[in-house]
């Protein structure tokens, strides 16, 4: 079951959007250097879909987009409720950050906007950085992923 810390409206993890990131724990990836190592525990609330509900009355006016951060331990449980999003709640874009190389072959891509994909490298850095190995890719209607990474660098 996925578990969430908890969530915080943030304007820089996805180009364009007011994001609503719900910060999941368990995370089996362990980076060094990560920002977040509190999120390797296995701490926090269920992350269902009544949490989801309860995230967009609470915030649905002020975002356009739920980014998953995290979710590697049960990638299955991150693409379902991406997909409920998509059914129940189609305003909103869906997001799932990942530390993982690549993404699960359980996983449809279709049913997210957004994916990144990539642990973090403390010496390749952040996405905004040109030497990261971090991806953050555009999902197509079509499951053409479009990779916008670079939206990231300074000019």
């Amino acid at each position: 079951m996925l578990k969430y810390v908890n969530t915080g409206i943030v304007f820089q993890e996805i180009p364009d959007e007011v994001t609503l990131a719900i910060n999941i724990s368990n995370c089996p990836c362990r980076c060094p250097g990560c920002h977040s190592s509190y999120l390797w525990e296995d701490i926090g609330l269920p992350l269902t879909t009544d949490a989801i509900n309860s995230f967009v009355e609470e915030y649905g006016q002020d975002i356009t987009c739920l980014a998953f951060m995290g979710g590697d331990a049960d990638p299955k449980s991150v693409n379902i409720l991406a997909q409920y999003i998509r059914e129940e709640h189609p305003q909103f874009h869906t997001a799932w950050y990942s530390g993982r190389v690549r993404i699960p072959s359980l996983v449809n891509i279709t049913d997210f906007d957004y994916i990144k994909v990539g642990p973090y490298l403390r010496h390749l850095g952040p996405l905004k950085e040109r030497t990261t190995n971090q991806r953050l890719y555009h999902i197509l209607p079509d499951g053409h992923m479009d990779d916008i990474t670079s939206r990231f660098w300074r000019k």
